[in-house]
C-alpha cells in the first residue's frame, strides 16, 4: 500500500549540507514546506559525524595541499584564498544563528584551536618558508607566524619536539585563530532547530527511486526501513545531500548533468590516543605533507579534538579501500555505480591512477607498528600502548571528464544541478562541511535565481560578506573576525578549559 504527499522542498540525507540548506531556506522563506528523508536513525551519522571527519574548520590556514608550488618556484595561493573566504561565510552564518538564539551555545560545536603546518627536510622547509611569505602578505593570512627556532617550536608543539634529532631540518607555521568544529554536534543542533520550525524529518526512510512527473514535479519512492512500507512524495525541488550515497541517486534522476560522472571511494582510519597525560601535552591541529601518490584527503595531521566535552588527540588519516560509498552502504556500491555513460570515464580514471591504487593497497596492508612509525614522524617517542585504531568515514572522490582529459579524479566538493534548477546533488569530499554555507548558497543561487533579488537583503543579514571580495576590503576582514569571534566565544583559553573540565 502506498500514499502520495506533496511538499515544496525535499532534502535527502540528514547531514551538515541538508541541515545548512534547510536552515537557510527556513530563514529566507519560513512558509515553505520542507521534508527530510534519512535512512539512518538520527542526524549526522555518516560523513558529518564527529568521529568520521577531522573536525578541522578548513580555512586553508594549515593544509599544505591547498597551496602548490608552480614551475617558476612561486607558490599558488588562489585555492587557499577561496577556501578561507568560504569558511569565513560559514563563521558568519553560525554567528547569525547564535546571535538570533537559533543556536543557544556555540561551545556545543566550536572551540578555538591553533592551526599549524609542520615539515621536515630542507626542501620542505624551503617550500614552507615560501608559502608563509606568499600567504602572510595577504590580509586573510597576515597573522600567520613562521619559525625554524627549536625553542619556539618547543613552545608551540612540546609533544612533537621531545626526543627529536637535533640536526633535522624542521619548520612550522602557526595561526592562532584556527578552530576545532564538531560537525556532528552542529548538524544535530540545526536539525533540532528545523524540527522545532515544522520541518518534517523522517528518519529510517530510504529513498529508492526518483523520477520527473508530467507536471514537472519530482516524485520520490521512499521505503520505511523498519516496516518496508512504501510512500511516494512529490516536490518542486529536491536536494540530494546523501554523502557518498548521492551519486547513485543522481544517476537515478536521469538528468543529463549527471552523466559521465563516477565516484571512487576512499576510507580512512585514525589513531586515537587513550593516555590523558599525552593528550594534555598537545594543543593544536598540525598538518604535514602528503606522501607521494596519496590523495590530498590523506594528508597526515595530529589533531586536538573536543568531542562530547572531552579533549581528545587523533592522528591520521591512514587511507584504506572499501567498495562501499557509505559506512552503512553496500559492498556493491562501486560496481553498481558504473553505467554505460560513465564506463569509459571510470576505466580512464583507473588507468591514470595506478600510483593511487598502489598507495591504497599499501595503506590497507599496514600493521599497527607501521602506522606507529608514521606517527613517530610527528611524535618521536610515541608509545604503541597509548594509541587505538578508529575507523573514520567513507569519502567518494568525483571522477569526471575535464579539459585535462577523460576520467580525471577531482579532489573537492562539487554541486551538480539540473538546467531548470529543480534538482541538485552534492558530490565530493574535503573541504566539505567547513564550506557548507558557501556551497549551499551556490545551490540556492543556481536553483532559485528568480528569488535571489528578493532574498539578497536577508542573505546579507546572515552573511555580511555575501557578494563581496574580502581581499578588497581588509577593514571588513578585521570587523568580521572580531564579530564572529565574539559571537562564537572564540576569545581564548577559557573556552577550551571549560570544554573539557
Amino acid at each position: 500500500m502506498s500514499n502520495r504527499q506533496n511538499t515544496n522542498v525535499i532534502l535527502i540525507g540528514a547531514g551538515i549540507m541538508s541541515a545548512t540548506l534547510g536552515t537557510l531556506l527556513k530563514e529566507l522563506v519560513p512558509d515553505w514546506e520542507i521534508t527530510v528523508f534519512e535512512k539512518l536513525a538520527s542526524a549526522g551519522e555518516e560523513s558529518s559525524n564527529e568521529w568520521n571527519n577531522a573536525g578541522t574548520g578548513h580555512a586553508a590556514l594549515c593544509e599544505l595541499n591547498y597551496t602548490t608550488e608552480k614551475s617558476d618556484g612561486s607558490v599558488d595561493i588562489s585555492k587557499a584564498i577561496k577556501i578561507n573566504e568560504q569558511f569565513q561565510a560559514s563563521m558568519q552564518f553560525w554567528s547569525y544563528l547564535v546571535n538570533s538564539s537559533l543556536i543557544r551555545n556555540p561551545r556545543d560545536f566550536i572551540a578555538p584551536l591553533p592551526h599549524m603546518s609542520f615539515v621536515q627536510g630542507e626542501q620542505n622547509v624551503m617550500f614552507l618558508k615560501k608559502r608563509f611569505k606568499a600567504l602572510s602578505r595577504n590580509p586573510l593570512f597576515q597573522e600567520m607566524e613562521f619559525s625554524e627556532n627549536r625553542e619556539k617550536l618547543m613552545e608551540w608543539i612540546p609533544l612533537m619536539m621531545k626526543n627529536r634529532l637535533p640536526n633535522e631540518p624542521i619548520a612550522a607555521t602557526r595561526m592562532e585563530c584556527g578552530t576545532d568544529v564538531n560537525f556532528g554536534a552542529l548538524t544535530r543542533l540545526l536539525f533540532d532547530h528545523l524540527k522545532n520550525n515544522d520541518v518534517d524529518i523522517k528518519y529510517k526512510h530510504s529513498v529508492e527511486q526518483l523520477k520527473r512527473t508530467s507536471d514537472g514535479l519530482w516524485e520520490l519512492k521512499v521505503r520505511k526501513v523498519d516496516s518496508g512500507t512504501v510512500l511516494r512524495q512529490t516536490a518542486k525541488f529536491v536536494f540530494i545531500g546523501g554523502g557518498g550515497g548521492s551519486l547513485h541517486l543522481l544517476q537515478k534522476s536521469g538528468i543529463p548533468e549527471g552523466k559521465h560522472i563516477g565516484g571512487f571511494p576512499v576510507s580512512g582510519i585514525f589513531m586515537a590516543c587513550n593516555n590523558p597525560d599525552v593528550v594534555a601535552q598537545h594543543h593544536a591541529k598540525v598538518y604535514g605533507k602528503a606522501k607521494v601518490g596519496a590523495p590530498p584527503m590523506s594528508v597526515p595531521h595530529l589533531d586536538t579534538r573536543y568531542i562530547d566535552n572531552k579533549k581528545s588527540l587523533l592522528f591520521g588519516p591512514f587511507a584504506g579501500f572499501s567498495p562501499k560509498f557509505l559506512k552503512s552502504g553496500s559492498m556493491f556500491d562501486l560496481i553498481t555505480s558504473v553505467k554505460p555513460d560513465n564506463l569509459v570515464t571510470m576505466l580512464s580514471a583507473g588507468a591514470k591512477n595506478v600510483p593511487l591504487t598502489k598507495y591504497l593497497i599499501q595503506q590497507v596492508m599496514l600493521s599497527k607498528e607501521k602506522r606507529m612509525e608514521e606517527l613517530r614522524e610527528f611524535i618521536p617517542n610515541a608509545n604503541i600502548e597509548d594509541w587505538d585504531l578508529v575507523v573514520a568515514g567513507q569519502r567518494v572522490q568525483v571522477i569526471k571528464d575535464t579539459d585535462a582529459g577523460k576520467g580525471t579524479l577531482q579532489f573537492g566538493t562539487e554541486v551538480i544541478c539540473s538546467a531548470d534548477g529543480s534538482i541538485a546533488a552534492l558530490l565530493g569530499a574535503s573541504p566539505g562541511a567547513s564550506t557548507a554555507v558557501s556551497v549551499m548558497l551556490e545551490v540556492i543561487t543556481k536553483c532559485f535565481p528568480q528569488h535571489i533579488e528578493a532574498w539578497e537583503p536577508k542573505i546579507k543579514e546572515m552573511i555580511p560578506s555575501y557578494g563581496v571580495s574580502l581581499l578588497e576590503h581588509p577593514a571588513l576582514i578585521r570587523e568580521l573576525h572580531e564579530s564572529t569571534s565574539r559571537a562564537l566565544a572564540l576569545g581564548g583559553e577559557g573556552l577550551s578549559v571549560e570544554l573539557h573540565a
